[in-house]
């Protein structure tokens, strides 16, 4: 089945190039399907979704997202919702009480996480919250450091005023601090 990707790819581009010039009749409405072992094609026709927020009557949706701004990349963040890996280490070396809070999932915190750590996945802080103190200075983390910001501006508006994500996550913390945990 290995010949399978260089079927469909040229099949596809063939589709591209029909697209792309304005010959021949492309395949808009309508579906191939293609089985291998049998060497046989079917052809499905396809309907439009009236409702498809993209294609439908009313359209939602009018051009490509910010990808970068929609997942947080390059976002930053102001100084006061963030601490950096060798300032959290230079806290912690220092005696400051910190909690830790990882907001992975268990199969994350599983592979590795930081000592001491408590895990509250991000998806159920709301209904955990109540297992924190609102006082404690807490240091939220994930893998690279974006839902651990999404934690904490939820988390002070919940009235954790010393809530702060660790900058670049325990991926940055294996890279600068303990690469011994540098394992996903």
């Amino acid at each position: 089945l290995g010949v399978l990707p260089g079927i469909i790819g040229t099949l596809q581009a063939l589709e591209a190039i029909k697209l792309l010039l304005g010959i021949g009749e492309p395949l808009v409405g309508r579906l191939v399907l293609f089985d291998a072992l049998r060497l046989q094609f079917r052809e499905v026709e396809l309907r439009k979704d009236p409702d498809c927020p993209l294609c439908g009557i009313h359209p939602t949706i009018h051009g490509l997202i910010d990808y970068d701004a929609f997942c947080g990349v390059g976002a930053a963040a102001s100084a006061e919702l963030e601490v950096t890996v060798t300032g959290l280490a230079g806290e912690m070396k220092a005696g400051r009480l910190v909690i830790l809070l990882d907001v992975r999932e268990p199969v994350e915190w599983d592979i590795v996480h930081l000592e001491g750590a408590t895990l509250i996945p991000l998806m159920t802080l709301p209904a955990r919250m109540g297992e924190l103190d609102p006082r404690a200075e807490l240091v939220v983390y994930c893998h690279h450091g974006m839902r651990s910001l999404q934690a904490v501006e939820f988390l002070r508006a919940a009235g954790f005023g010393k809530a702060r994500s660790l900058a670049g996550g325990i991926e940055a913390w294996a890279e600068a601090i303990d690469p011994a945990m540098h394992r996903y």
